[in-house]
């Protein structure tokens, strides 16, 4: 008799423990589904934040303080520039391109009555550079950056503001 007392607790035992594990698992999977619930809702939170319809007035604070960007506007300097050089008693020559980028048209146009000084400046610039410096891309880009440079300083001096963005080869040819 007191093994049948002793298993009767055993048995009793069995299904409360697998019960428990049951509580467990439930448990387990529910705080699974919140986590993963929390996640998704708070990256719709977020993502939804940047919508631009939700907050219309902060794009138009946006908008006054920030001045808005206008396209570019490129203007050909034709003919192209030709110069020479002399290395080694050996004739070598330049044929470049110009294209002046500028963001404002009335600007630019200021500038083309000071077209004959700005070719000018350009031309002495382009026949001062070294041939070996020209052959590599630095030596170009370098060369761009100068001329930007100097269009730049004659634009502040005869219009009184930069014009012009930046100065672009549209062709560059060595020989």
């Amino acid at each position: 008799m007191a093994k049948k007392e002793a298993k009767a607790p055993a048995e009793g035992g069995a299904p409360a423990g697998g019960r428990g594990k049951l509580k467990l698992i439930i448990l387990g999977v529910a705080a699974l589904l919140l986590a993963v619930s929390l996640s998704v809702g708070a990256t719709w939170f977020f993502l939804s934040r940047g919508d631009k319809t939700a907050e219309p007035a902060y794009d138009e604070a946006a908008a006054t303080t920030e001045p808005t960007r206008q396209p570019a506007i490129y203007q050909e300097l034709a003919p192209a520039f030709v110069v020479n050089f002399s290395q080694n008693g050996r004739q070598r020559y330049m044929q470049v391109s110009v294209a002046l980028m500028a963001r404002d048209q009335a600007q630019l146009d200021a500038l083309k009555v000071h077209m004959p000084v700005l070719r000018n400046k350009l031309v002495m610039l382009f026949s001062g550079q070294s041939f070996d410096t020209l052959v590599t891309p630095v030596g170009k880009e370098m060369l761009r950056q100068q001329a930007t440079a100097t269009v730049q300083d004659l634009a502040k001096q005869e219009t009184g503001a930069l014009a012009v963005e930046q100065v672009l080869f549209t062709n560059f040819v060595l020989q």
